[in-house]
């Protein structure tokens, strides 16, 4: 990390290094003295940025899921997105991207933090993780908007295989020893068809 670290970004180059040392050592394993240590700066210097561990680690699960719902919305906004299901298929695109470019907030995020999920398309449920609600959100109005009538059992299953699609590509896509031949946005595009 301290080849990262350029002067002026020193509080997202904490929380890189704090992500880095979560997903090789575990939370429990975090200190502002560690992160201080990967980025090269004095012990001091974490403490003009988070007065402890706690608020270091709340800057973590917040950068890291600000920064997914904003691709995620940047996607479905497009200028040449004109309605749910080509909002879907941009998101779904830009899921793999943003982790095919992020492999360690994927690790840290569904295997370290385990975001809380409801699969049940009929509600919202207010626990549920923001990027995975938007995409249950635009799902539920692709279906509004085409007209297809599915049980509530179908769209739950219409749910997870999307996800499933989206979230396993995701994850191969940030495997360090996957060599694709194709470009990842060519390969999330041609799988989401």
């Amino acid at each position: 990390m301290k080849d990262n670290y350029h002067h002026g970004d020193l509080r997202n180059a904490l929380i890189e290094a704090g992500i880095k040392i979560i997903n090789e050592n575990g939370e429990d394993a975090l200190s502002l003295r560690k992160v201080a240590a990967a980025c090269g700066v004095s012990h001091a210097a974490p403490y003009a940025h988070f007065p402890d561990k706690e608020s270091l680690l709340s800057a973590i699960k917040e950068t890291v899921t600000n920064d997914f719902l904003s691709e995620l919305e940047k996607a479905a906004n497009g200028s040449k997105v004109k309605n749910a299901q080509e909002a879907i298929m941009a998101m779904g695109e830009r899921y793999i991207l943003f982790f095919r470019n992020n492999p360690d907030y994927f690790n840290f995020l569904f295997h370290k933090q385990k975001p809380e999920v409801h699969t049940d398309m009929s509600k919202d449920y207010p626990n549920d993780y923001a990027p995975f609600l938007m995409f249950k959100r635009y799902l539920n109005k692709y279906f509004e908007e085409s007209g297809i009538r599915l049980s509530a059992k179908e769209k739950e299953i219409g749910l997870i295989k999307t996800w499933g699609l989206v979230q396993g590509l995701s994850s191969i896509a940030g495997m360090e020893n996957v060599n694709a031949t194709i470009s990842w946005k060519v390969l999330a595009k041609e799988c989401l068809k």
